[in-house]
């Protein structure tokens, strides 16, 4: 009997086990709504894992009963964890909805290398910065956006038409390439005018690196680069929208759609409409505080499927803007006269580009572009009218070997320019002055390689061989070390040169606005410079699931042939030329985030820095000196946190910048020759409805702060009482300005201070003040 009952009970517990390895855990993995392929997910410690597949589904089997704890990862995206319990052979069911990491070290980054690679592997530092970052303050173009970045600053250059370009590390937008997907497609005219109107909703990612680049990427990479690269057609959801609006009468709205072509192709549509016509004069200066903007763009990428999953890409896009700024009673029937002062511009852009992998053995790949740009503008009463097409073609091979990582490739870019300035017109053979349009043809050629020295230690070689056909050949070195000191200690050494070749009237703005002549002292000859970067990345784990990590970085940049604007000798020029010295930068930086376990998250950045010239005086000694517009230290924050019982995100987001030198108009400017520090700030709530709804609002520019606040009102003359950047704006045509023989403006009782109408020369910052704005995102 004792036996019998031994047998039963066994045999009921094997049973009963049997049953139990029976049970699984299972469910789908989802981001943004669209099943995610290649999440990893694991269970506890147990030697147990699957990978999800096509759908986002996974499946785990063989459970018996017990307490689990379940995560899924994947490389770009945020863990997650899960807690359940398997009791009475039940299965259970848990699904994922994942969030791309906020400029994770464990990001996948293209910009450094040319390559796709973690961003830990990567001996050439990037910081990147996904669409969940730029949402924390929704703007209408990413040129407002790169305002939260730690070292990048968008510089308004026009208080009048508000055009800008983009600063890293103190160095002027001439000296920044933007490229779009890898391509250089945002440069010359384009620097001024175009950076605009990429729809916020396509863009998957920016990735930024600070210091040269010329020896991939060539000309305009000096003082670094930023690459805005767009979704995949297969990653984004089926239909997009965000649309918002402003207390002030802005309104914006980003449309995508994704569409399957049969089995051949994904095709990504997205829309960007931007309107603002509200005539808005809180100075009393007699201008629009704000351009008034009308702004459609359309972007299409088409991904198509290919054999052994080769890559084809093919996109376009198409850009009309109308913008003018001036006086408030201006209209479209005083454009181009002296009557009353307006700047209206019209441009129209479009732009194509592509990449398409070789059908062979070998990894090579075709990278092309083209984009045409037509410019129709008028300044008061001078007329700028300008064409410019750029084409790009890039050959690359990318090789393996044992401990090499080989890319070399083959580029040409054609250039071609034409406008209505001097930048192209010459005297003929009898002294008549002929338009002669600019053409430029630069081929080149690169190699590097990235060399396994160890299993820490990397090293990269590379080099760049480009030939312009106006100024002759172009040599460009760069080294790049990293040492991986433990797991979550990285240092970087990265050293290389930089060249530009000038193009002054496409990339200054105040040299075609008419407020000034344009003058040139000698031939100019391209910019070159040499350039060193430390950089350390630290990852620490604080407590039960609190991570923080920083990275701080320490560069110098020397140059030659250094070409600055010179506002201070005569105000009715900007003299243009070679340095006769030398320019340095130099300077700090440190970015720290902090994502703690009960949802608060926080991103600060700031950056100190040294930028200076040197330049022979008359008597032959060296003298140093301050270029305008360039802040000594600045710093960013992003503050974050989530309310889960009420489904609220809550933004914090900031900038504040330290003095930076002004261009004055005379000895007897009443204005301060240095901008005071100045902070913009904002707050914003959002409201998550599950995944796919958003409404969000808030208030831009908490502290009110424009550049009138730092202007002092005029006691003397006409205009007294203004507080404006705009010096003179009751007299924008000069009418009574008096000038000496030396170009030099002379005090009159009606002009005590000796100035003359400058809509550009007093602009660093916004004129417009504080804001509310609602808006609504929704995805299918």
């Amino acid at each position: 009997m004792k036996q019998l009952f031994l047998f039963l009970f066994f045999l009921s517990a094997s049973m009963i086990s049997k049953a139990q390895t029976d049970v699984a855990v299972q469910g789908h993995i989802f981001h943004l709504g669209i099943p995610l392929e290649g999440a990893t997910v694991k269970i506890g410690d147990m030697q147990r894992g699957t990978v999800s597949d096509s759908s986002g589904k996974y499946v785990l089997k063989g459970l018996v009963n017990g307490n689990y704890r379940l995560s899924v990862s994947r490389l770009g995206f945020k863990s997650q964890m899960k807690v359940f319990q398997v009791t009475d052979q039940q299965n259970i069911n848990l699904d994922f909805s994942m969030e791309e990491e906020e400029g994770g070290l464990e990001e996948v980054v293209i910009t450094g290398t040319m390559k796709e690679v973690n961003r830990l592997e990567t001996p050439v530092p990037v910081e990147v910065y996904n669409q969940h970052f730029f949402k924390k303050n929704p703007t209408a173009t990413i040129f407002d956006a790169l305002q939260m970045v730690n070292g990048v600053r968008p510089q308004i250059n026009c208080n009048v038409c508000n055009t800008g370009d983009i600063h890293i590390n103190g160095l002027e937008g001439p000296y920044t390439m933007v490229l779009i997907d890898g391509m250089p497609i945002v440069s010359g005219l384009s620097t001024v005018y175009g950076l605009s109107g990429i729809p916020s909703s396509l863009i998957e990612r920016v990735e930024v690196v600070k210091g040269p680049a010329s020896s991939l990427y060539g000309s305009e990479a000096v003082g670094g680069l930023i690459n805005i690269i767009t979704k995949k057609p297969q990653n984004a959801s089926k239909l997009s929208t965000d649309v918002f609006a402003t207390t002030w009468g802005e309104y914006n709205a980003d449309i995508g759609f994704n569409q399957q072509i049969g089995k051949s192709a994904n095709v990504l549509t997205g829309i960007n409409y931007f309107n603002f016509t509200n005539r808005i004069d809180r100075n009393h200066d007699g201008f629009t505080d704000m351009t008034l903007q009308d702004r459609i763009s359309v972007f299409q990428k088409w991904n198509f499927n290919r054999k052994e999953n080769r890559l084809f890409s093919l996109a376009g896009r198409y850009l009309y803007e109308d913008r003018w700024g001036g006086q408030t009673n201006w209209n479209k029937s005083f454009r181009g006269s002296d009557q009353i002062y307006g700047e209206s511009i019209y441009t129209k852009r479009w732009e194509i580009l592509g990449n398409y992998q070789l059908p062979i053995k070998e990894k090579m790949f075709f990278m092309f572009s083209y984009n045409d740009h037509d410019q129709n503008s008028v300044y008061g009463e001078d007329w700028y009218m300008a064409k410019q097409r750029i084409a790009f073609g890039q050959l690359t091979w990318d090789k393996q070997l044992e401990s090499h990582d080989l890319l070399a490739g083959v580029a040409v870019r054609y250039t071609y320019y034409n406008d209505n300035t001097p930048a192209t017109a010459r005297t003929g053979t009898n002294g008549e002055i002929i338009n002669d349009a600019n053409k430029i043809t630069m081929p080149g050629v690169f190699i590097q390689d990235e060399i396994k020295l160890a299993a820490k230690h990397s090293l990269l070689l590379g080099m760049r061989y480009d030939y312009n056909s106006e100024h002759g050949n172009i040599f460009t070195p760069r080294m790049a070390y990293k040492w991986r000191i433990t797991e979550n200690d990285i240092l970087r050494l990265n050293a290389g040169t930089g060249f530009r070749v000038v193009n002054l009237f496409t990339e200054d703005h105040a040299a075609i606005t008419g407020a000034r002549d344009v003058e040139l002292e000698g031939d100019l000859k391209p910019e070159r410079s040499i350039n060193v970067n430390l950089n350390y990345i630290k990852k620490l784990q604080l407590g039960d699931g609190n991570l923080l990590s920083f990275e701080s970085s320490a560069w110098y940049t020397y140059f030659n042939n250094r070409i600055l604007p010179n506002y201070d000798e005569d105000p009715r020029k900007i003299i243009y030329r070679n340095l006769d010295g030398h320019g340095v930068t130099r300077g700090l930086s440190l970015n720290a985030d902090l994502a703690m376990y009960n949802g608060l998250k926080l991103t600060v950045g700031g950056t100190w820095m040294n930028v200076f010239n040197k330049e022979r005086n008359e008597e032959g000694i060296m003298e140093k000196f301050r270029p305008i517009l360039t802040e000594n230290w600045t710093a960013t924050w992003a503050l974050s946190y989530h309310i889960k019982a009420l489904n609220l995100g809550v933004d914090y987001t900031g900038n504040v910048y330290g003095p930076m030198r002004l261009a004055l108009l005379s000895e007897l400017d009443p204005r301060p020759a240095y901008a005071p520090v100045w902070s913009i700030q904002n707050i914003q709530f959002t409201w998550h409805g599950g995944t796919n709804l958003e409404i969000y609002g808030g208030v831009k520019n908490l502290l009110n702060w424009t550049i009138s606040k730092s202007v002092p009102a005029l006691d003397k003359g006409e205009g007294s009482g203004i507080k404006s950047p705009i010096a003179r704006s009751f007299d924008p045509f000069n009418e009574k300005v008096i000038y000496g023989e030396n170009g030099q403006i002379i005090p009159t009782p009606d002009n005590p201070y000796a100035l003359q109408f400058d809509p550009d020369g007093y602009s660093y910052g916004p004129n417009q003040g504080i804001r509310g704005f609602l808006g609504l995102r929704v995805r299918i």
